[in-house]
């Protein structure tokens, strides 16, 4: 009985470490297809000797040979998945979050994460990236406010928006009993979305970075009485039970994305500027006046601060139609003439 207890015990480590494995295979191949934005061609024998020269040095129950010939298959696994010349799309978080669920909206685009959204605001702009996909409000939780204070300042452009229903769940490793949870790990905004079943359930929600990264946590750590709020993605990859779907307060939890890249987009149905008025009365009315006497629909209006002139807002409306309509271009026009500071963010569509 000790004997087939300890196999199973040994069996379920072996598990994850293969599981573990399998994500750092993932994570490698990640890295080469940013290599690929970086290097011209995709053949470099001179970087493959040295890979291989490197995982000589191995562990001692790992032969040389088994190591070289692995490695080569790596490599060979890499460079085919170079040549495809696949769009990369950078997004905050771990895999599994709802951001990498929002950037697999894009046709053939593959999510690489970030730790932070700076990250990904760089990434694109570095050229590490083609596009980075970043939260900007939720209908429960309401604004992002660390992705609008960065559109107020980038230079990138908003190319599409994605409206993605959220969809939250309990997790927890497999095994656990659901009477022992006393703690909940997930981001704020998760949190806040579920604050009710956490309430009913008396259970102590604590912040975590990221919702797939929680799971993560839960997985690896498995902590004591402990379970995650994620979605059922990140169930599947990190191996955990869901105890209850659903568990949002209200089923019309949706988080809006945007898409951001170097080039503007040229087609779309809806715009989003940002700007600053003179700190005067009636000037911010003069630019809303602009739109209503146009009779265009503004379907968001965020005021942020502007880190590098303290004391001055910006403005960041999100209105429908296109730059390329005559009534909305000669519209943006005179908005121009009443703002210190104008920058049309992009035109773009909802994938």
């Amino acid at each position: 009985m000790a004997d087939e207890l300890n196999l199973k015990k040994t069996r379920t480590r072996i598990d994850r470490l293969d599981s573990e494995i399998m994500k750092l295979l993932n994570e490698r191949m990640e890295l080469a297809l940013e290599t690929s934005k970086f290097k011209g061609e995709v053949e470099d024998s001179k970087r493959e000797e040295e890979v291989l020269a490197h995982v000589q040095r191995a562990p001692e129950l790992i032969r040389g040979e088994f190591s070289e010939k692995l490695f080569k298959e790596i490599l060979h696994q890499s460079k085919k998945i170079q040549k495809q010349k696949s769009a990369l799309a950078g997004f905050q978080g771990e895999h599994g979050a709802y951001s990498e669920m929002a950037a697999k909206k894009l046709p053939d685009a593959v999510p690489i994460p970030c730790t932070t959204f700076i990250d990904v605001f760089e990434g694109v702009r570095g050229g590490r990236f083609d596009y980075g996909v970043v939260p900007v409000d939720n209908s429960l939780g309401g604004s992002v406010t660390e992705v609008n204070d960065l559109l107020v300042e980038t230079d990138l452009y908003v190319v599409a928006e994605v409206a993605l229903p959220i969809r939250h769940c309990l997790l927890v490793p497999p095994e656990t009993d659901y009477r022992e949870i006393r703690i909940v790990y997930s981001h704020p905004q998760a949190l806040s979305q579920c604050r009710g079943f956490l309430q009913r359930n008396k259970l102590e929600p604590r912040p975590y970075y990221d919702t797939a990264g929680a799971a993560r946590m839960i997985a690896r750590e498995t902590p004591k009485a402990a379970a995650a709020i994620a979605n059922r993605l990140s169930a599947e990859l990190y191996g955990l039970e869901i105890i209850k779907e659903n568990i949002e307060d209200h089923n019309s939890n949706i988080t809006r994305f945007f898409v951001l890249a170097r080039e503007k987009s040229t087609t779309g149905n809806k715009c989003s500027i940002v700007f600053s008025t003179a700190h005067k009365a009636g000037a911010l009315f003069e630019v809303l006046r602009v739109f209503a006497e146009a009779k265009i629909n503004l379907t968001r209006i965020e005021s942020r601060p502007v880190a590098k002139d303290p004391g001055k807002f910006a403005f960041i409306v999100d209105l429908e139609g296109s730059e390329t309509e005559e009534r909305v271009a000669a519209a943006l026009e005179k908005v121009k003439v009443n703002c210190e500071r104008f920058r049309l963010l992009g035109c773009y569509k909802t994938l």
